[in-house]
């Protein structure tokens, strides 16, 4: 009789579950905080990034809506993109400005730019050189990033800012280098990808070793 009692509540507590899950209840929590997240980005995000997130604002912004950049970053690095800013740069943070759930609500407004899933293959240790890192990041990086990583406007990101360093992790780096972000000037450096540079995964690892380095300087 116990088991039959058990076995009954346990079928409730299924069915239960199964009924919210199937109400749209979480659903249309996550419409909600994604329109309120729309309203947050087009107050203060649009000028830079742009209407539809392409980078395409009157003022310098990084493209943040194209699917190699939402596969290879957490809803947390996003969160932390935005809250801490990055120093020197166009990019306030907006940790201050704004309250954690407007904080949050744009991440879900962001994320819901993802249409797919790229599952990028990715060294499971990274070490690399830097020194010999460097030699390749001025042949095949400078020109956009800057001498040192420093960075160029409209051109490419600043890499030795302690902020992005600090929330950016070496596979990160590594899958930005190695894959690029389509719709963007950053192309794919992976030998045997359609990018006009043809590196192997040792390359790239010894220019995140080097990009990794400059964080010391």
């Amino acid at each position: 009789m116990k088991k039959i009692l058990i076995g009954t509540y346990i079928l409730i507590i299924i069915g239960i579950i199964f009924c919210i899950g199937n109400s749209g209840l979480f659903n249309s929590e996550n419409s909600k905080a994604i329109a309120a997240g729309e309203k947050v980005y087009n107050q203060n995000c649009l000028t830079c990034h742009g209407e539809t997130g392409k980078g395409e604002g009157s003022k310098a912004g990084t493209a943040v809506n194209n699917q190699h950049f939402l596969s290879s970053v957490s809803d947390k690095d996003l969160y932390n993109y935005v809250k801490y800013g990055r120093d020197g740069t166009g990019m306030p943070a907006y940790g201050p400005r704004l309250s954690e759930k407007d904080l949050k609500n744009l991440v879900a407004f962001m994320r819901d730019w993802q249409t797919e899933e790229i599952d990028f293959d990715v060294p499971k240790a990274i070490s690399g050189d830097p020194l010999r890192g460097e030699k390749q990041y001025n042949l095949y990086c400078l020109n956009c990033h800057g001498e040192a990583g420093a960075g160029k406007l409209k051109m490419g990101t600043a890499l030795t800012n302690p902020l992005y360093l600090k929330y950016t992790t070496d596979k990160e780096i590594w899958i930005d280098i190695a894959y690029g972000r389509e719709e963007t000037r950053m192309g794919p450096s992976l030998k045997g990808l359609e990018g006009a540079r043809q590196l192997k995964e040792k390359d790239i690892s010894d220019i995140v070793a080097y990009i990794r380095s400059l964080e010391e300087k």
